[in-house]
């Protein structure tokens, strides 16, 4: 039993490291994961129960971390209406051109698209679909380490994000994209 609320107190302390600009999603996740693990460890008293623990609280951890960082997102879109925040990251006044698109769907319904981000935290989404028409969105994004967070209304979408030279490499849940600097 000893040993079971050592390993849940080692998540515990795992999850209270987690770095200041983590993801409220990434902090809920590990933050829940501990306490869950020290939760069933310590009422269940059997190392499964301690998993069990860990698992359903990984789970509310993610949803109340999520609603954390929507949350922030609609501050930071009422702040930056008419300024500018400082969760820009390398992205602030850069544009990009999307080189490869490759959706886990397998479809690509568009001919280019163009992707500025402003200094203000708003980034500019100009798409030039297969038949011609052209449609031109705006959304807040913010960094995280290695996470572009973009967000409108009711949407929050992360990606993880890595840039070499003049090229930014993309990846979430939807696919990855390959982009160049313009």
């Amino acid at each position: 039993m000893k040993s079971k609320i050592m390993a849940a107190l080692l998540i515990a302390a795992v999850a209270g490291g987690a770095h200041a600009q983590t993801s409220s999603k990434k902090k809920g996740m590990l933050w829940g994961a501990g306490l869950g693990a020290i939760t069933g460890g310590i009422v269940g008293g059997h190392g499964s129960d301690a998993l069990i623990g860990a698992a359903v609280g990984t789970g509310i951890g993610y949803i109340v971390g999520n609603e954390a960082d929507k949350k922030k997102a609609e501050e930071l879109n009422a702040q930056t209406k008419n300024s500018t925040h400082g969760e820009t990251g390398p992205f602030a006044g850069t544009t990009w051109r999307l080189q490869d698109w490759s959706p886990k769907s397998g479809k690509v319904e568009f001919k280019t698209k163009t992707f500025a981000f402003g200094k203000d935290g708003w980034l500019t989404t100009s798409t030039t679909h297969k038949d011609g028409r052209k449609a031109t969105e705006r959304e807040n994004y913010r960094v995280v380490d290695n996470t572009l967070i973009v967000n409108k209304g009711d949407y929050l979408v992360n990606y993880k994000f890595a840039i070499q030279g003049d090229q930014l490499t993309v990846d979430n849940s939807k696919g990855r994209a390959i982009l160049k600097r313009s």
